[in-house]
């Protein structure tokens, strides 16, 4: 589960601190975490959660004694995980390692590139590893990628590219034009499917040309991926304006075979937030809407409650309401069965009904909690400075489909760094690693 809260979340490092942090165990290859480390509330939980991996990291980072955590010292850092690979990349360095492993695969600076470019973007695929790339101007103006809302004007505009590595080699196989707040959306060793300026595009890795192109207009528009389908926008101002929805683009990621979704009232109320189910969830000031996209009329609608996230496994859609995480049904709007009480506070991603939260500082421990069962199920013991990757799409470094996550810790301190860290001094960081955490839920 992906949480909106960060496609609100300002594109600084800001918006990579307010997500999940997990544990260390240094040199630690799969090591256990047993209930010995459950305290209080959590005495009862049972044994779960793994240290899977943990590798140090080169770079100058920052430990921040808050939700901050562990933060690059220059710019922003992006992980993503594959159900082969975990990769991190920072400035213009790629990391790649096996994710069973944590054995490093390899490491490649990237070149040819305008004077002052960075990476916005990292995604993991069997096969493959993208990144986007944006120069200096882009970088500054919206520090980032994504989905709806996720990149400013000055973003949209401006040139990226992504660019297609080989995940077990580190090869560049290729480099594709993509929108500001696009980028890649499906990738493997033959084909790479793009959201450009003004199209969805499937392009062949060993040549370079557009196997199909589906148009979306000049303006760039807002998006999202579910299963094989991609879902556009269809708005006269696109992304960063405010004109009204008229309708949605589902593109088959794998054919291009398009079919647009109208809303029965002639438009969409709010942008698009979510899609799960069957369902185009849109947000608005007075909440949330749902429409399927079968016949794109109105199936329910909550009002107050504001995206937060799905749950990937059990299609469930989370909210806040009123400031309280509540699991609803998407197709009504209603509670849904056996997840719609509230949940602990420091909740962020939910899968398979088990979310995993964090407590923030600098002994922040990671946990699983059963929304079933309203109990605490796994804990991890306390560690210093943990950090989880936040992209304006959603969570960064989380595969739904393996169940692993990816953070960075900082194993001990040296100077304070006064002013590098927004809202709060820090102090370097001698000791970053890569951490793998997993599978903290049921395997899909």
């Amino acid at each position: 589960m992906t949480f909106s809260r960060l496609a609100r979340t300002p594109a600084p490092r800001a918006a990579l601190a307010i997500l999940l942090a997990g544990v260390i165990v240094t040199g630690s290859i799969a090591a256990r975490i047993g209930s010995a480390s459950c305290r209080g509330s959590r005495s009862q939980c049972s044994a779960g959660g793994v240290v899977r991996w943990s590798q140090p990291l080169p770079g100058s980072w920052i430990a921040e004694n808050g939700v901050e955590g562990t933060v690059v010292s220059q710019g922003q850092a992006y992980a993503a995980a594959s159900d082969e690979a975990a990769v991190i990349g920072f400035g213009l360095t790629v990391r790649a390692y096996d994710l069973a492993s944590g054995r490093r695969r390899w490491s490649e600076t990237l070149t040819g590139l305008p004077a002052g470019s960075a990476i916005v973007a990292v995604r993991a695929w069997h096969g493959v590893v993208t990144v986007g790339v944006s120069p200096a101007s882009a970088v500054g103006a919206a520090g980032g990628t994504g989905p709806p809302g996720a990149a400013g004007a000055a973003a949209a505009a401006a040139p990226r590219q992504e660019i297609v590595l080989n995940s077990v080699t580190g090869r560049q196989l290729r480099m594709f034009p993509a929108a500001g707040s696009g980028g890649a959306v499906r990738a493997s060793l033959r084909r790479t499917v793009i959201v450009g300026q003004t199209s969805v595009a499937s392009y062949a890795n060993a040549t370079g040309k557009a196997v199909w192109r589906d148009p979306t207009g000049p303006a760039e528009q807002a998006w999202l991926v579910a299963g094989r389908s991609g879902y556009v926008t269809v708005s006269a101002r696109g992304e960063v304006g405010t004109a009204p929805v008229t309708a949605v683009r589902q593109i088959d990621l794998r054919s291009g075979a398009e079919r647009l979704i109208r809303g029965r009232g002639g438009s969409f109320d709010g942008r698009l937030a979510a899609v799960v189910a069957g369902i185009l969830i849109f947000s608005g000031s007075s909440g949330l809407r749902m429409y399927s996209t079968a016949g794109g009329q109105q199936t329910g609608q909550r009002p107050g409650a504001v995206v937060e996230g799905v749950d990937p496994v059990l299609g469930i859609l989370y909210a806040d309401i009123r400031g309280t995480l509540t699991g609803i049904d998407p197709v009504t709007g209603q509670d849904a069965p056996g997840a719609g009480a509230a949940m602990p506070a420091g909740i962020y991603s939910v899968r398979a009904g088990v979310g995993l939260g964090l407590d923030p500082g600098a002994g922040g421990s990671a946990w699983g909690y059963s929304i079933a069962k309203r109990q605490f199920v796994w804990t991890a013991k306390s560690q210093p400075w943990p950090h989880f990757f936040a992209a304006p799409a959603g969570l960064g470094g989380v595969d739904a489909g393996s169940g692993m996550a990816l953070l960075v810790t900082c194993g001990a301190t040296g100077q304070a760094v006064r002013g590098a860290v927004i809202g709060a001094g820090g102090r370097q960081c001698l000791r970053p690693r890569l951490v793998a955490i997993g599978p903290w839920g049921p395997r899909s």
